[in-house]
């Protein structure tokens, strides 16, 4: 699938923040998606392999993606906000974004500590009543904090996890999950590691279906 493309400065809380939108080909956007990256820490970026399959299969749904940079990743100004400040990066990301397609839902997805970020955000706002369309993370993981926000939060949740994750075994993530709040689902990815070695065609698959049936008959209105 062709990649169309743009490279975009946007104003975040702690400097301009370094982004990539990319439009599905051949149609109008039906959703508007903002795509979180792993941990600023430990070499995360939005060009990391797992938020580069998701941000295709979103598009493949028909979404518009942003992606970006973390405050202190790559060319992005600022430094490491220990999730707080990055969940309020994310919140401006979105902005910008709802703010260039403004007939369109939201949603929101992010990976790792991606995924923490977007599921903060997601429910913060339904919260405050502004709901996302859905909410897509891949590798959450139940020991990078608290998940008392997931207990009440209404938004659709779809987790996508692998069956070998190291920061988040079955089990234990499994646990987790059964006290989220519905409406909730999980798609179990075949694959090594956290990363999902070996299965990253299927979680690309499983993004663009999971996307495209969230997204239902009325993905236009905002």
């Amino acid at each position: 699938m062709p990649r169309r493309i743009e490279s975009h400065w946007l104003p975040g809380p702690a400097g301009r923040l370094e982004a990539l939108v990319e439009e599905p080909d051949g149609e109008a956007p039906l959703v508007a998606a903002l795509v979180c990256h792993p941990h600023p820490l430990f070499g995360g970026t939005m060009h990391n392999k797992v938020v580069y399959r998701m941000a295709r299969g979103l598009r493949a749904s028909g979404a518009v993606v942003l992606r970006f940079n973390f405050r202190g990743v790559g060319a992005s100004q600022g430094e490491y906000g220990h999730l707080e400040g990055e969940i309020e990066d994310a919140r401006a990301a979105l902005g910008w974004l709802r703010g260039r397609y403004p007939g369109l839902a939201f949603a929101l997805a992010g990976f790792s500590f991606g995924a923490r970020a977007i599921t903060g955000l997601g429910c913060a706002m339904d919260d405050a009543g502004e709901a996302a369309r859905f909410l897509l993370a891949a590798g959450f993981s139940p020991r990078l904090g608290g998940m008392a926000h997931l207990e009440t939060c209404r938004v659709p949740k779809i987790f996508l996890a692998s069956t070998h994750d190291q920061y988040a075994p079955r089990a234990e993530f499994e646990q987790a999950y059964a006290s989220f709040a519905e409406p909730k689902r999980v798609v179990w990815i075949e694959a090594a590691d956290h990363f999902f070695a070996g299965g990253l065609e299927t979680l690309e698959e499983a993004v663009r279906a999971a996307a495209a049936e969230a997204m239902g008959p009325e993905a236009g209105l905002a």
